[in-house]
């Protein structure tokens, strides 16, 4: 019995990773990177005190975001209509987005193995990685209305 609750359980699993809703994905995805980001921003902004393990942490948790992001998963051909703000600009032109992306992922990567030791240090490293955001968004996503 124990043998068959398992093997259904892995087949439901296996069924529903095969309907995964890419802009469900990248939606979550991007809600948990807004979040850790705001949270430093907050640090940036003089809104909550300079705590540097509590920084390395959210740098931490923000690479680890940023390690999940996979073009070609999130956005496969087919995603661009629906409930989605992907501009049509991602699927011509994939390769300067995937490089957009990695060029933030190195900059996260960079701030975290750094390890800020004060707010000012942050404020620079925290200005780098948010460039990439809005050189994203201005680029490959639509404004909502």
């Amino acid at each position: 019995m124990r043998k068959l609750v398992i093997a259904i359980s892995m087949l439901a699993l296996a069924a529903s990773a095969a309907f995964a809703d890419p802009i469900l994905d990248r939606q979550a995805l991007m809600k948990e990177r807004g979040k850790i980001v705001g949270g430093i921003s907050k640090v940036v902004k003089g809104e909550e005190p300079f705590d540097a393990a509590a920084v390395l942490t959210q740098l931490q948790a923000l690479q680890a975001n940023a390690e999940k992001f996979d073009a070609a998963a999130l956005f496969p051909a087919g995603s661009d209509t629906g409930d989605t703000t992907a501009a049509p600009k991602i699927w011509e032109d994939m390769a300067g987005f995937k490089a957009t992306e990695d060029k933030y992922l190195a900059d996260v990567k960079a701030a975290t193995a750094a390890a800020p030791a004060d707010v000012d240090t942050l404020k620079t490293q925290f200005g780098a990685m948010t460039s990439n955001c809005g050189t994203c968004h201005q680029t490959y996503r639509v404004k909502k209305g």
